[in-house]
């Protein structure tokens, strides 16, 4: 057993793409947990769900065995993903899946189950939980208490009803500052799917123990899966139907936005395949101009390609990130998509998101009562810090010394675990927040 006993942390980073769970030990050891997936072991679980019907009964898979099911196409089935996206927004309290009605606290609930349904954690002595939460929330007008509330009750019902709550870049705040011996002021960014989170925080050595004073926290609801929605906005939706137009009554009106505003944001992607709205779409193709985009639209939709088009989307985005140009391709179903993108088309299209981003970093800084000057280190944590255009926002205000990037997925998670440890009166870091 790793370390001088049992586990007496856990740290939680229930993520809008991907979760990551960590243990930590006495004496600072952290270990996160992994899941078989079809690629092999991982340490990232996906934050997606898979329903579908057995009999009389509704059956349902998440993380990478959801992501399988959605890749084989295994007959009729419903592709949850994003509900992280959700919980702040009092418009959204609970779908039907095949007549059964689910609240987004079960739609959470069911998901953790999943994640936690693991043999190290069976029989598992209690331990001190900290589970992340943004700093802010995505959604035009998010409700913090809602949603704070909301992942309460959630882990409530799998069984973890005592359970703190952290901010996610004070976990990766703390893993970054574990082996610190001195005194540094450090920004941290948190760039997650949904969220782009910033705190600056003190840390301090007083004897053995790292003391972590909280110095301001901010955020702005626009990260990774803003930027996908960019791509997919440019390069995809107008090869399917966005911005065409159909007949009626010998008057030519544009394809209504909706259908295309709702396709170019992944957690709504999946809500698309219902009869009515598949049933307008195929009178809008019998109409359109041109109907082979709307039917590759709908072809789309039924065959339940959302995962492998953003899976694309993602390696372009990746791709974009050391070229200054990438090729999408997309060939499914009959759909056939090709277009060269240029990394400086894509800083164009984000252009508009990096400035809130940039504003939400400048803000966190200033309520800290600090200038850029004052800040000792920078740490960057999350795929999306990797986007050259975010990575420069910080080069240009700090200086590559003091930027400092963390692994993309773990940070957030071992640091949180951490917390936990401490919390449960381990030696290790002392919280002032």
């Amino acid at each position: 057993m790793p370390g001088n006993g049992p586990p007496i942390g856990l740290g939680v980073d229930f993520g809008t793409t991907n979760s990551v769970v960590a243990l930590a030990y006495p004496g600072g050891h952290v270990e996160s947990l992994t899941w078989p997936s079809a690629f092999g072991a991982t340490d990232t679980f996906r934050t997606a769900l898979m329903f579908w019907r057995e009999g009389r009964k509704i059956a349902h898979a998440a993380g990478p065995e959801a992501i399988a099911r959605a890749i084989a196409q295994e007959g009729e089935q419903r592709f949850i993903q994003s509900i992280k996206t959700h919980l702040a927004s009092p418009l959204f309290t609970e779908t039907r899946l095949y007549g059964q009605r689910f609240t987004i606290e079960q739609l959470v609930a069911t998901f953790l189950a999943a994640l936690f349904n693991q043999d190290s954690l069976r029989g598992a002595a209690p331990m001190a939980i900290a589970a992340g939460r943004p700093v802010v929330f995505a959604g035009e007008r998010p409700d913090e208490e809602l949603a704070v509330a909301r992942l309460k009750a959630a882990y409530a019902l799998v069984g973890m009803e005592k359970i703190d709550f952290a901010f996610e870049p004070l976990g990766a705040a703390y893993w970054y500052a574990r082996k610190l011996q001195g005194e540094e002021v450090v920004l941290v960014a948190d760039f997650g799917g949904g969220t782009s989170d910033f705190s600056v925080l003190r840390f301090s050595r007083k004897e053995q123990n790292l003391e972590a004073l909280a110095l301001s926290h901010g955020g702005v609801g626009i990260a990774g899966d803003t930027f996908d929605f960019r791509l997919i906005d440019h390069v995809v939706s107008p090869r399917l139907g966005k911005g065409t137009s159909y007949r009626s009554f010998e008057k030519l009106l544009p394809i209504p936005a909706y259908f295309h505003a709702s396709f170019a944001q992944w957690h709504q992607l999946s809500w698309l395949k219902s009869a009515q709205t598949l049933g307008e779409l195929r009178k809008l193709a019998a109409s359109s101009e041109v109907p082979h985009m709307l039917e590759d639209l709908i072809a789309l939709i039924e065959h339940d390609l959302g995962f492998e088009l953003y899976r694309a989307i993602g390696d372009l985005k990746a791709r974009l990130s050391v070229s200054d140009e990438a090729r999408f391709v997309f060939s499914r179903e009959g759909i056939e998509i090709d277009a060269a993108v240029t990394r400086q088309d894509f800083e164009a299209w984000i252009a508009g998101d990096l400035e809130k981003i940039s504003q939400a970093m400048d803000r966190a800084v200033a309520e800290a009562g600090l200038t850029f000057a004052d800040i000792d280190a920078v740490f960057l944590t999350g795929g999306t810090s990797y986007v050259p255009s975010v990575r420069a926002l910080f080069l240009d205000r700090f200086g590559e010394a003091r930027v400092h990037i963390g692994d993309a997925f773990q940070s957030v998670a071992s640091g949180l675990a951490l917390i936990a440890a401490d919390r449960a009166g381990a030696e290790g870091v002392t919280i002032l927040t």
